[in-house]
């Protein structure tokens, strides 16, 4: 698997989980779940680690990054840190531009 086609996968189902979560469909757990398993198989990717991130692989650890750090609380609360995630989200959708302030890097 290529690191382009990785990321292609696993920027929308990291949406639809955020999503989910935020409607009460997925528990926290799931979503926590979610962050361990994408880990588990990213370090599967053999091609194009070496290459530099493009600007949707950038935002999509950025994104899978916050999921974990913040608590659970926050995450379902803070209306600045939802916005945030929305701008990110909307751009792995292909609906929004490029958010300059989301940027993730490879674990």
């Amino acid at each position: 698997m290529t690191v382009t086609s990785f990321v292609n996968r696993k920027a929308l189902q990291l949406v639809f989980f955020i999503r989910g979560f935020w409607d009460n469909r997925i528990p926290y757990t799931e979503m926590n779940l979610y962050f361990w398993d994408t880990l588990e198989e990213w370090a599967q990717v053999e091609e194009g680690k070496s290459a530099p991130c493009s600007r949707e692989e950038q935002v999509f650890w950025h994104l899978l990054h916050q999921i974990h750090f913040w608590p659970e609380q926050k995450l379902l609360l803070d209306d600045e840190l939802r916005a945030e995630l929305n701008i990110c989200m909307d751009f792995l959708e292909g609906q929004g531009h490029y958010p300059f302030d989301c940027i993730g890097i490879r674990p």
